[in-house]
């Protein structure tokens, strides 16, 4: 990954009255990643979609998109932005091309060039001369992306983007989105609470609860449980005299029986001479894979049991 910082949030704070609805938030967004922003309602990931954005001031800290303060340089931050902030408002008895020639009219340098682009980019070359009221709503979001990139920007930001969406609709956002960071380059910040589909869209994620930040993480280092130790699932024919050499081991710290063979609790490390022990004991062995947890388990055991809602 590129470590370029495309967005920094640095000790953000935002206060209504005497509430403090986001409490001291800092973090970058890197070029060419998907960064997942995670938590229950209320926690306060819309609040702080729209203080990066522009439509919320900020109470403390400082908001930097390609070194520019979103607060004392707004122009010059907000060129590199592209967002939909809960749903895509488009003029529904226009097609989806004149939908994209009206907003590209609000912006200096849009060429018909790039809207042909990025009506390509997001797959709607069949549909774009239909009226937009004819629209599933995922050919809508894919409409909003498009109306979002016209202008070449370096981050797009999606509140919620698969709000309504079908599985394949699901699908085929997330799709869309790993090509863009890949082909196009650009950062994409995703706010969601479908923690499943999180987990395949993105690169790192966030946990923002109560509006302070409690973590982020490399998608896959999220996925662990932090420690040396992991949980392994052992294919094999075990008998109970094999489930207590394994729980006599020193290096196991736990056993627990599942249909198709066993799990145990060690460190990488020790697969080996765990394996061995059975081997020497002519067990059958089929095989060894790590048993990841979910990011809905990750979440929950982070989060003290929050639910995302």
């Amino acid at each position: 990954m590129n470590e370029q910082a495309i967005v920094s949030l640095r000790n953000v704070t935002k206060r209504i009255g005497r509430s403090t609805i986001i409490n001291d938030v800092s973090f970058d967004v890197h070029k060419g990643e998907v960064f997942g922003f995670l938590g229950p309602n209320g926690a306060g990931k819309t609040t702080t979609i729209r203080m990066m954005v522009g439509l919320m001031s900020i109470s403390k800290g400082e908001i930097r998109i390609q070194g520019h303060s979103i607060a004392t340089e707004f122009e010059q931050a907000i060129r590199h932005v592209g967002a939909i902030v809960e749903n895509p408002e488009m003029y529904k008895y226009l097609t989806g091309y004149h939908n994209l020639v009206h907003y590209a009219r609000m912006v200096p340098g849009v060429t018909k060039e790039r809207i042909a682009e990025v009506i390509k980019l997001v797959k709607l070359e069949d549909r774009i001369h239909d009226k937009v009221r004819k629209y599933s709503l995922g050919m809508r979001q894919r409409l909003g992306v498009a109306q979002a990139l016209l202008h070449r920007p370096s981050l797009l930001i999606l509140d919620e983007p698969t709000n309504g969406l079908d599985p394949a609709g699901i699908r085929e956002l997330r799709d869309y989105l790993q090509y863009l960071t890949r082909e196009e380059g650009i950062a994409v910040i995703v706010s969601s609470h479908l923690l499943s589909e999180m987990e395949l869209m993105c690169d790192r994620v966030a946990i923002l609860q109560q509006g302070k930040l409690v973590d982020v993480k490399e998608i896959e280092e999220f996925m662990s449980s932090g420690g040396k130790e992991q949980t392994y699932k052992i294919e094999a024919v075990l008998e109970e005299e094999h489930i207590a050499v394994l729980s006599g081991l020193d290096v196991v710290r736990s056993v627990t029986i599942v249909s198709g063979g066993v799990e145990i609790v060690t460190e990488r490390a020790h697969i080996p001479s765990v394996l061995n022990e059975l081997m020497r004991r002519d067990v059958p062995i089929y095989g060894v894979q790590e048993v990841r947890q979910s990011l809905e388990d990750r979440f929950l055991e982070m989060t003290g049991g929050v639910q995302v809602g």
